[in-house]
């Protein structure tokens, strides 16, 4: 990204093929036959994926500006614009600015446990366990984000170390501005607010109070393993966007009891809660 320059960029099978102002683009022109057959191209705030012959457009900020016709895709200038935030958020008055989501991925209310997602999965399922996850071997060896070649099918390593945004369970379900939170952004919640154990209409969790007086509520969702619900109504754990990168098999969360609030790591197929951000 250049200063007073908004770049177009275009990534196939996780390397940056193609940069460029995006005043200098009409068109893009990509082989459907290409080796993965996966181009990404990411747009100011947006991302368009071409999987074969069939374009996903990930949000709508371009809405009636593209045109897909065989193997292009379209662009017509035009200014970008904000992402659209679809949910309501809540400004605790973070030193970075950060707003959180009012509810869970999955939830219609703060008190609603949500839904459950492996870490790196966007989809709910029935099972939850390593045979299941989709970006691990049944030896326990990564296809994604493996820092380590020890922990990588056939010595696989990649520089991934916070979910594409393919991967994010809250940009995928929840589109525009959403995403995970990073173990960082967490830490600023855990660090910088006052967390109260309390019951909000007749569901425990943590009432976490900003600096500026405004608040959240987290109820006790626990997680699911297996195919059963575990520790709802005593304990939450909510997934970060962050990878372990010491031990990439497991990922990064925040969890909560009625005596404490601390964060931790785990392998990455149990089901956890997801609250989104935005800035």
């Amino acid at each position: 990204m250049a200063m007073a320059q908004i770049n177009q960029l275009v990534w196939a099978n996780g390397q940056l093929l193609y940069a460029t102002p995006t005043d200098k683009v009409d068109s893009l022109t990509y082989d459907a036959s290409f080796e993965g057959d996966t181009l990404f191209f990411i747009m100011p705030h947006r991302l368009v994926q071409t999987v074969h012959d069939t374009v996903y457009v990930h949000d709508t900020l371009y809405e009636e500006k593209i045109v897909y016709v065989h193997d292009t895709i379209y662009i017509n200038n035009c200014e970008p614009e904000e992402p659209e935030i679809t949910h309501e958020y809540v400004d605790l008055g973070l030193p970075s600015g950060l707003k959180w989501a009012t509810c869970n991925v999955g939830a219609n209310s703060p008190e609603d446990y949500g839904d459950y997602f492996a870490w790196g999965e966007v989809e709910l399922k029935e099972y939850y366990d390593w045979e299941t996850y989709k970006y691990g071997t049944s030896s326990y060896q990564l296809t994604k984000y493996c820092s380590n070649s020890n922990y990588g099918y056939n010595g696989f390593t990649d520089k991934n170390t916070v979910l594409d945004p393919e991967d994010d369970a809250a940009t995928v379900n929840w589109g525009g501005a959403w995403r995970m939170p990073t173990k960082a952004e967490q830490d600023e919640l855990r660090n910088n607010c006052t967390w109260d154990w309390t019951t909000q209409n007749g569901v425990n969790g943590y009432k976490v109070v900003g600096p500026n007086g405004n608040s959240i509520f987290l109820p006790a969702a626990g997680y699911m393993y297996f195919s059963s619900l575990n520790g709802a109504g005593s304990y939450g754990d909510y997934w970060s966007s962050s990878l372990c990168t010491d031990f990439p098999v497991d990922a990064y969360f925040v969890d909560f009891y009625s005596d404490g609030v601390d964060w931790g790591s785990s392998t990455r197929e149990y089901g956890r809660s997801v609250r989104p951000v935005c800035q």
